[in-house]
């Protein structure tokens, strides 16, 4: 699965924390709580998405409403496959080091331990 750039992925999580279907507006609303992009520009990304496949369109009346076609977890999990397999070369060892590393607290890395054990990772 490819990976969205940041506009665009802005506009992905902005779909998924909604009920879908969901319309622009709506869209816009919890797109510009954080940064303010015009109407425009989100429209543009909204139709990159809708073109590369991620959302879908459904017409009613003058309002378009989008839903996602790709999953959040889905999407997740594609890219942390791939950062797993570009950036540590698959190497497990490398990729716990690094989350390590990135400045985990004891709490979250115990957290981890225990979901290991109980076989939910």
């Amino acid at each position: 699965m490819q990976r969205l750039p940041d506009a665009e992925l802005k506009v992905m999580q902005a779909v998924w924390d909604s009920n879908p279907p969901v319309a622009r507006v709506a869209i816009e609303k919890i797109i510009n709580k954080e940064s303010n992009l015009a109407t425009t520009t989100i429209l543009t990304l909204l139709s990159r998405l809708v073109d590369r496949g991620f959302l879908s369109i459904e017409k009613q009346g003058r309002l378009n409403l989008y839903s996602p076609l790709v999953a959040k977890e889905d999407y997740l999990a594609a890219q942390s496959k791939s950062f797993f397999e570009k950036l540590c070369d698959g190497n497990l060892h490398v990729f716990a080091s690094a989350l390590c590393d990135s400045g985990l607290s004891d709490e979250d890395i115990e957290e981890l331990r225990e979901l290991l054990k109980r076989g939910e990772l």
